[in-house]
């Protein structure tokens, strides 16, 4: 049925009244500064700076558990880093259009022979982003690497851990660990507690 659009169909300004103050309320929040970047962070294969940032601030957020004992690293997705942060004031609006998605931290206990599937899988991939540990001439460096562990911990997000981006070596699985901290929260925190934005490009992945 054709229904002829007049001016009785326009859009009320009743619902606008209702939700104005909220979406006010919400745009001002967004705007708030949270930290100054003296460079841009981008995202790039295998490496990037904002790669290197995502991965450190996710990594940090659990360094001050206690009942860590084994060698620990964060892998993130490099298709998960939505936006870069540009040059200047940096506010929670940014940190939120970088990692938009209500993802959760986990950590997640591997045994030792994943390793080489996680190899395997950061050459098929050309790079994700990566804290705590190295590709160095395709071979998985872990910081505090002890050859007598048997797993390592694998900071990381629920939706890699449940098969995201095909990062199937997760099955393997020993144990898991449900942070109940988005990673977008922790990278908010994390921007906080820097004021300014530690910026770095090394090199943590090469073949």
């Amino acid at each position: 049925e054709n229904v002829p659009i007049t001016k009785e169909y326009e859009r009320s300004n009743k619902i606008d009244s209702i939700i104005s103050p909220y979406r006010t309320a919400l745009a001002e929040e967004m705007e708030e500064v949270i930290a100054i970047a003296d460079q841009e962070f981008t995202k790039g294969r295998p490496n990037g700076s904002l790669n290197n940032w995502s991965a450190d601030a996710v990594l940090a957020s659990q360094r001050f558990r206690s009942d860590i004992r084994i060698p620990t690293f964060c892998l993130l997705n490099f298709g998960g880093l939505r936006n870069p942060i540009s040059k200047g004031e940096v506010t929670l609006g940014d940190l939120y259009k970088l990692m938009p998605f209500d993802n959760e931290i986990v950590c997640v206990e591997l045994p030792i022979s994943s390793i080489k599937d996680i190899e395997k899988y950061l050459k098929l991939s050309g790079g994700e982003p990566i804290a705590g540990a190295r590709l160095v001439e395709g071979k998985l460096k872990i910081d505090d690497f002890d050859v007598h562990t048997e797993s390592v911990l694998v900071v990381t997000s629920d939706y890699l851990f449940n098969g995201g981006d095909k990062m199937l070596f997760f099955e393997n699985s020993i144990s898991k660990f449900d942070t109940g901290i988005l990673l977008r929260d922790a990278m908010i925190n994390q921007a906080k507690l820097q004021e300014r934005l530690v910026w770095n490009d090394e090199e943590r992945i090469s073949y």
